[in-house]
């Protein structure tokens, strides 16, 4: 008799629990690779048109937002999901969180789960780049590297570019470096275009990290030498100008100069005439 008192008991309490409340629960992974996106379903079975955000937090001393989205429950109540980018994001402790808009939060039911908490693993350190970071379009793409204790185990990688996705994921070979049993590896990839091209490197582990190569033009150049070229004279037509040249006087042409000449001649004849006529007189 007891345990059938307590049996309904219980059941009553589960009725009366499931009336005066709506479940919602959120799941994720709670370790991830840095740079991986952190993928988070929601389930719930609130009326259609709820809303509330999803708050994605870095915690530390304190808690920091990164980013927050909108999720509404829609009328067929399948799971929804929603992703929040890691990248560039410090290892360490994170959290997502449901935040009410309105007083939804009371009618929750006790089993809900509403905050999960998520461990990101920096491993970005584990990946040595040789090959230049900044490199000529026509050489493009040399990714030469090691991957630490990687040995020959070889890694996958992936290309993007500025117009997206470029080449892979594929795997590609590693060598074991017999000294420190890093993997070795090195792939020539054709771009043909200047601009910034991520790298993401993963292992069977997961993925290891990122990194960018910026293709640009580090050739010499021929300069151009730019020559003003004057704008042209005006030309305007004139009738030829004739130049006479002008002699200049001589005292044997000039008019003034001769009357006294003449003069003297006149007088020394006059006299000569007269001298003559006094002697025949």
């Amino acid at each position: 008799m007891k345990k059938l008192a307590f049996l309904f008991i219980c059941i009553c309490l589960l009725v009366i629990g499931t009336v005066s409340g709506y479940g919602l629960y959120i799941n994720c992974s709670e370790k991830i690779q840095m740079g991986q996106p952190l993928k988070v379903s929601i389930d719930s079975d609130f009326p259609v048109g709820t809303s509330f955000d999803l708050v994605f937090y870095e915690s530390r001393y304190t808690a920091t937002e990164i980013d927050r989205q909108s999720v509404t429950i829609q009328e067929n109540k399948q799971t929804q999901y929603r992703l929040f980018d890691t990248n560039g994001l410090r290892g360490g402790d994170y959290k997502v969180e449901i935040q009410f808009k309105g007083a939804d939060e009371p009618r929750l039911r006790s089993d809900s789960t509403t905050v999960k908490l998520v461990k990101l693993i920096d491993r970005s350190g584990e990946i040595t780049i040789t090959s230049p970071l900044t490199q000529d379009v026509d050489e493009a793409l040399r990714i030469e590297g090691s991957i630490a204790k990687l040995g020959n185990n070889g890694i996958e990688i992936e290309v993007r570019g500025p117009s997206g996705p470029l080449f892979g994921p594929q795997w590609i070979e590693t060598k074991n470096d017999m000294k420190l049993g890093d993997g070795l590896f090195t792939r020539t990839i054709p771009v043909g275009t200047r601009g910034d091209y991520m790298v993401n490197f993963r292992d069977v582990n997961g993925f290891i990290g990122s990194i960018t190569f910026h293709v640009t033009s580090t050739s010499p150049t021929t300069s151009l030498t730019t020559i003003s070229i004057p704008p042209p004279t005006k030309v305007t037509t004139r009738p030829p100008v004739t130049t006479i040249a002008t002699e200049m006087p001589s005292p044997t042409k000039s008019q003034f100069s001769i009357v006294p000449t003449l003069l003297a001649i006149f007088i020394i004849s006059w006299m000569v005439i007269g001298a003559i006529g006094k002697k025949y007189r």
